[in-house]
């Protein structure tokens, strides 16, 4: 049995609430720097203080993936996962402007962060689970105009409103009105956004995905059960790091890369153990077991991705403190030409968002010429070619030429490993896969988080600039890595 085709305003309500979720993720990525500046953060402190945000997502993205699969209610599958993390986010978006301290304000990017990824992981597998494969790619384009959409007006909310007269400068250790009033609008956006297709879309029941997916399809629960030996050579790795901070006086970041890979050979370690007395249910065994069988469609996918997200990550906690220094000439947080540069990284980011939001709809037309790969890599190099303007250009217009080849890289990083993913899946884990896959974009975000701070010390203390010129090189590293994956 095939599932419907459906109709372009339906296209549009299963992915309208994206848009409200990219405001939300906008304002947070444009102007979380700036507040932890403002609070009193340095430069080096920024990847750190951002870490709350990949070390959440690396936990709760496959946990929401694998129960989305699973929850069934007279209130659907994934909506009730859209709705519960859109409110908490709703939350944190007002409290963060009010933070009085670094310390709070981390606190409130990890609330914020952890709602925005309860929302966010199950609008991936809804296309799945509502559009045939004939649709899947528009549907992922559809999801990406959204994104761009909405990162548009979460980006340049602060600018607009420091147009119409709301100060966009504060007195040290306060949060400028603009970007308080920017955090609010974001707040009633991420929830009417969400409302709107929680309310205009039925989901199909279980009876229905069933027949949809054929006779020959295996229960989630009835798949084979993998468990992985190789937990103690993780916890081995991760204290090889902790050593190697101890003992070479590294960033003590380090440590929570370090605590992480130990934590992740103990979960395989008790997973493995869960297995072997025929525990089959326990959701460590399950997303372990997942973990290890990947489709090597996805495997390739997962290192595209990791270094991809590396490159955007950079951009989004380096992009702040390199255009106020280089390009407006302030480091100084309560002084106007520092506020008027992190006013312009706003417009900057709306510019590659809104590049994105119109060059989704070419993106299939584009696959449908030259293969989803292929389209992939040109969006990718792209993407390198627009961080390495940021190491050329110091006029405030001349970077926007910079941010129309990052948009190309991120209307494609959004749209074709998604729309490859979907096709070599098992439709009844698309929420756990779907979840799995986006650790390789946290993934990379722990680890600049954690080892960004360090390089910038040893290598060019107090010079961001060439953070730049590091996400250049791993955008054409994504690129290389693309060119091994077969599309089915």
């Amino acid at each position: 049995m095939e599932k419907p085709r459906q109709s372009r305003a339906a296209l549009w309500n299963i992915s309208f609430g994206f848009f409200g979720i990219q405001i939300a993720f906008a304002l947070q990525n444009a102007n979380v720097s700036r507040i932890f500046q403002s609070l009193g953060g340095e430069i080096d402190q920024l990847a750190f203080l951002w870490i709350a945000g990949p070390v959440t997502g690396l936990i709760v993205q496959p946990l929401i993936g694998h129960y989305s699969d699973r929850t069934w209610s007279r209130f659907g599958r994934r909506r009730p996962f859209f709705l519960a993390g859109a409110v908490l986010a709703a939350v944190a978006l007002l409290g963060m402007p009010h933070a009085g301290a670094l310390l709070v304000a981390a606190m409130m990017l990890w609330l914020l962060d952890a709602s925005l990824n309860v929302s966010m992981e199950p609008f991936r597998a809804f296309v799945g689970d509502m559009l045939g494969k004939d649709q899947q790619t528009a549907g992922y384009a559809f999801q990406t105009a959204f994104i761009g959409a909405g990162a548009v007006i979460g980006s340049i909310a602060p600018e607009v409103l420091n147009s119409l007269g709301v100060a966009n400068t504060a007195p040290a250790g306060v949060i400028p009105p603009s970007v308080r009033y920017a955090f609010y609008i974001g707040a009633a956006a991420i929830l009417l956004a969400v409302l709107w297709t929680v309310i205009s879309t039925r989901e199909y029941s279980p009876e229905q995905m069933a027949a949809f997916s054929g006779p020959q399809a295996v229960a989630a629960h009835d798949a084979p059960v993998v468990a992985p030996a190789n937990g103690p050579l993780w916890i081995v790795g991760g204290a090889a790091i902790c050593i190697a901070v101890r003992l070479l006086a590294l960033d003590k970041a380090v440590y929570i890369l370090g605590g992480a890979l130990i934590a992740f050979g103990i979960a395989r370690i008790v997973a493995r153990s869960f297995a072997a007395r025929g525990v089959r249910d326990n959701v460590l065994v399950q997303i372990n077991s997942d973990l290890a069988q990947m489709p090597p469609v996805m495997r390739r996918l997962a290192l595209v991705q990791f270094f991809a997200w590396s490159a955007l990550f950079v951009m989004w906690i380096y992009t702040t403190p390199v255009v106020t220094r280089y390009v407006f000439g302030s480091a100084d947080p309560t002084s106007a030409a520092y506020n008027d540069g992190a006013d312009w990284v706003g417009i900057l980011f709306a510019t590659y968002n809104g590049v994105a939001a119109i060059g989704a709809f070419v993106l299939p037309w584009l696959a449908a010429r030259i293969g989803k790969t292929r389209t992939h890599v040109i969006g990718l190099l792209s993407g390198a070619l627009g961080f390495g303007l940021f190491l050329l250009l110091r006029d405030p217009l001349t970077l926007l030429v910079a941010e129309l080849f990052i948009g190309i890289a991120w209307a494609s990083i959004l749209t074709m490993p998604y729309a490859i993913l979907a096709g070599c899946l098992d439709p009844r884990k698309y929420g756990v896969y779907m979840g799995l896959f986006n650790i390789f974009i946290v993934l990379p975000q722990l680890i600049v988080a954690t080892v960004m701070g360090a390089v910038i010390n040893a290598f060019f203390p107090d010079e961001p600039l060439w953070t730049m010129g590091i996400a250049a090189g791993v955008m054409v590293l994504a690129a290389i890595s693309m060119l091994r994956v077969r599309e089915a």
